[in-house]
């Protein structure tokens, strides 16, 4: 491949690993203190719909994105509501988010638009759009740095750059800062938490909604940067791997952001190269499709090693009297 092509599918692999990172994040906060959440794609897909109706409504791409937030953060309300509150089952709790999600994008989608649950159209200020980065245009002729500088690195929607800004956000917040320490503390011993006069329920919440925070811009993005509306089912499957990527970076910021970049490019490398013979034999397209799907299984099958969760992770924490 000559130096167009390699960069013209890293730069694909950038825009496909963006709403993973930003999912795998979100679950990185949660798992964290202690909360399993398995909803990531449930919370993916509603926050693309209502971030793709609002946008399509107002004609307005930022309140688009605060709708796709808002969603996300009461879908999340909901899991810790169920998981935190109740002491309910995690996963059966995040499976029945995934479920709602599903169901009602449709339902409400065909209300709304009679498009078969689809959105209309995003167009103009209606939808995230690339931005070119200060000397990216005059970099450009320099040999081999400027097509990387003016090809892959500049030329992303803001929400790109927001995604990658928040591993090293993340990685600060987790292991440099009092908040994340506690954080941390509640998803290995929250009696010892609990026992320091930290609420153990504030702090588990806490993390459940900034899963939201982020599960919500990994759906706008899907919707309004790397598409231009909202179809059905359009998260694809991507939540169930961002949280491989998560159990495959065991729980860590700058491990996850690889994993997620190893996916983005598999599933970049299905898209570009479809039309492919191996041995004089054409392989399917649908082949190439599932490639990132059938790396995920291949990975936590036999190459993750043993990832250990945090100790009190799907455990329900009950306050001794």
């Amino acid at each position: 491949m000559d130096l167009s092509t390699v960069i013209l599918l890293l730069d694909s692999s950038v825009r496909l690993a963006t709403p993973l990172l930003l999912a795998c994040l979100a679950g990185l906060f949660s798992e964290r203190a202690g909360i399993i959440d398995i909803g990531l794609e449930g919370k993916l897909l509603i926050a693309a719909f209502f971030s793709a109706s609002a946008a399509a409504y107002t004609g307005n791409v930022w309140l688009g994105l605060l709708a796709g937030v808002a969603a996300s953060m009461v879908f999340a309300g909901l899991h810790g509501l169920a998981s935190i509150t109740f002491r309910g089952n995690q996963l059966i709790s995040g499976v029945a988010i995934n479920f709602l999600a599903a169901g009602m994008t449709v339902v409400i989608g065909e209300s709304w638009f009679a498009l078969g649950g689809r959105t209309p159209q995003l167009e103009g200020a209606g939808r995230f759009h690339n931005i070119t980065l200060p000397f990216a245009e005059a970099a450009q002729g320099v040999p081999f740095i400027g097509p990387i500088y003016h090809d892959l690195i500049s030329g992303h929607s803001i929400l790109v750059y927001v995604g990658f800004l928040m591993v090293p956000l993340t990685w600060w917040v987790l292991f440099r800062t009092r908040f994340g320490l506690r954080l941390r503390a509640v998803g290995e011993n929250p009696a010892a938490v609990d026992t320091a006069g930290v609420s153990v329920v504030g702090m588990r919440f806490t993390a459940v909604l900034i899963a939201g925070v982020l599960c919500g811009i990994a759906g706008a993005y899907l919707a309004t940067g790397l598409s231009a509306g909202f179809v059905k089912d359009m998260s694809a499957g991507r939540g169930f791997i961002a949280l491989a990527a998560l159990i495959f970076s065991k729980w860590r910021p700058w491990y996850a952001l690889m994993a997620c970049l190893l996916f983005g490019l598999l599933d970049a490398t299905g898209s570009l190269f479809q039309n492919i013979q191996v041995a004089g034999i054409s392989v399917p397209v649908q082949f190439m499709q599932a490639l990132p799907y059938i790396l995920t299984v291949v990975i936590l099958a036999g190459f993750v090693g043993k990832a250990i969760p945090p100790k009190a992770g799907g455990t329900p924490y009950v306050k001794e009297q």
